[in-house]
């Protein structure tokens, strides 16, 4: 009896490798983006809040955003 193999669709692997020390795609990026945005507005509203205004944090996590996006 000869051995079958299964038969493999091909896969395209569309992760890269950035800064992150993992292997990412787009949505993987964009998550971990949105969870910087989070964890940096409590942050921001816990401690610095009375000393700067709120905006200033969303301009900072939003251009973290787009180094995330970018290169991570």
């Amino acid at each position: 009896m000869a051995q079958r193999r299964a038969v493999q669709a091909p896969v395209e692997h569309r992760g890269r490798r950035g800064f992150l020390p993992f292997e990412t795609n787009t949505f993987d990026r964009v998550f971990i983006s949105v969870l910087c945005f989070v964890a940096i507005h409590l942050l921001w509203m816990r401690f610095v809040e009375s000393f700067l205004p709120l905006w200033i944090a969303t301009l900072i996590t939003l251009a973290l955003a787009v180094v995330i996006v970018r290169k991570g």
